[in-house]
């Protein structure tokens, strides 16, 4: 059992940490599809996904009926590139707009909605 001394530690580490702000990719390879999203926080965002998309109620039509039609395991989630944590916060969403647009366009990929 933890003191009460040490789940505070805990708790101040925890809000300490900066989420992964970045730009990821979901690959279905039985297709060859890809979809591009942004995100202030990619380990949460793959979780919201694949839940969304195991239960099948992802917001993304095309990708969900991509992943009804080859199963869960022909799909994987791929980061493709993290923001600087030092990046000023008003910037933030400018910023992931303009690199997913980069990404989508590099990657001939679709923009996932999430």
């Amino acid at each position: 059992m933890l003191s009460s001394a040490e789940r505070k530690e805990i708790n101040r580490k925890y809000k300490e940490l900066k989420p992964n702000m970045g730009i990821f990719a979901v690959r279905c390879a039985a297709s060859g599809l890809v979809w591009v999203g942004a995100t202030r926080n990619l380990d949460a965002t793959r979780n919201q996904n694949w839940f969304a998309l195991n239960h099948g109620s992802h917001r993304d039509k095309g990708l969900q009926a991509e992943w009804n039609a080859r199963g869960g395991e022909a799909f994987t989630y791929e980061v493709l590139e993290k923001l600087d944590e030092e990046l000023l916060p008003m910037a933030v969403a400018d910023v992931l707009k303009e690199k997913r647009r980069l990404w989508v366009e590099e990657l001939g990929a679709r923009v996932v909605l999430s």
